[in-house]
């Protein structure tokens, strides 16, 4: 298991070495010439698949989609309905968070998410998604 900065065993148990290893291996994929920020995220569903996705950068800058949301898009379109954690990683920036777009997908589809960030030494920190959206967009 990868390192975990003073957690509870509870929190422990969801990262697996596969998940981190899984995220890690998705940044591989980015595409970001533009930002030079390589981003990867993983998506634990609540039956043990993960799904993966890396950032994908446009020139036409609105058109870019971020690692989170291609995780998420990836397990949804698989029929996949109920997520424990979302895993996020940038190997230039420590305990990157998810955008605001991101964070309002997050919220329609998978409203009780822990979101976890990881640093390049494998240190994790846990974020309720009401801790990161206190007020998502509601229809």
């Amino acid at each position: 298991m990868a390192k975990i900065s003073s957690m509870p065993a509870s929190r422990s148990k969801i990262l697996s070495k596969e998940l981190v290893r899984a995220v890690k291996q998705s940044v591989k994929t980015a595409y970001a010439p533009y930002s030079k920020i390589r981003v990867g995220a993983g998506v634990l569903c609540k039956d043990g698949r993960i799904y993966t996705g890396s950032n994908i950068e446009n020139s036409s800058y609105s058109l870019t989609m971020c690692a989170e949301r291609i995780a998420l898009f990836k397990a949804l379109s698989e029929g996949e309905r109920k997520f424990q954690v979302l895993l996020v990683y940038s190997p230039q920036i420590d305990f990157i968070l998810p955008c605001g777009a991101c964070l309002q997908v997050i919220s329609e589809f998978a409203p009780n998410i822990m979101v976890v960030t990881m640093n390049k030494t494998a240190e994790f920190r846990f974020h309720p998604l009401k801790t990161l959206l206190t007020k998502p967009f509601i229809t």
